[in-house]
């Protein structure tokens, strides 16, 4: 089934994606961090004061998830309650189709936040692969925060998100998988020099100031 899906992906006629990457690539920002780190968070503070669009994967697997007649919603449901990352090609077809359906809405809408990916060896090929010719990474955001403030963010969350992962069970599961198979993308991004480093376990006003001093840079 997900080999079905790459094979679609694969073989579209050249996506309005493409086309538009002909005038401009979209700019792309990886935003990277622990659960409960505040990248949501901090990705709203950007979009409400530079001209980014937000896409979090782990939303758009949510949104997928939930959406009746989903060929994959059960197979997501299943990776997110172990814990586990997602097939990166269905990750990558849900960033892919809400990139182009941005651009197709307003073209001067070319630069993305990526929330929450890549998430490991397999993302990042997989990223690479289909999207290293219609899309320039500029930079790692990484919001760097201790995992014992993690867990407590999240299960302060999770008492009004309505999460079915923010509970200790799946926190715990979320949390090794992330310093198993996040924390080697960032470091791989380190040694390129394209990680800005943010310490996220500060206040939500303190980190953003950081955030735009970063962002204010590389305009």
């Amino acid at each position: 089934m997900i080999g079905r899906l790459f094979s679609v992906v694969s073989q579209r006629a050249p996506s309005l994606l493409h086309r538009v990457s002909l005038m401009m690539k979209p700019q792309v920002v990886f935003v990277l961090g622990g659960p409960g780190a505040g990248k949501g968070t901090q990705c709203s503070n950007i979009v409400e004061n530079y001209s980014y669009t937000h896409l979090s994967a782990g939303d758009l697997l949510r949104a997928e998830r939930a959406r009746e007649g989903s060929e994959f919603g059960q197979l997501i449901a299943s990776y997110i309650k172990e814990g586990k990352i997602v097939p990166v090609e269905i990750t990558i077809n849900l960033l892919r189709k809400a990139m182009e359906e941005t651009m197709q809405k307003d073209e001067k809408k070319f630069r993305f936040l990526i929330d929450g990916f890549p998430r490991n060896e397999d993302n990042l090929q997989g990223w690479n692969n289909v999207m290293k010719d219609k899309a320039d990474v500029k930079f790692v955001l990484f919001f760097d925060c201790s995992t014992e403030v993690c867990i407590q963010r999240c299960l302060e969350r999770g008492k009004s998100s309505g999460r079915t992962d923010d509970n200790r069970e799946s926190l715990e599961k979320r949390i090794q998988t992330y310093q198993q198979s996040t924390r080697p993308i960032i470091e791989l991004y380190e040694k390129l020099g394209k990680v800005c480093r943010v310490d996220a376990s500060r206040s939500v006003e303190v980190v953003f100031a950081d955030v735009k001093a970063i962002l204010d840079k590389e305009d």
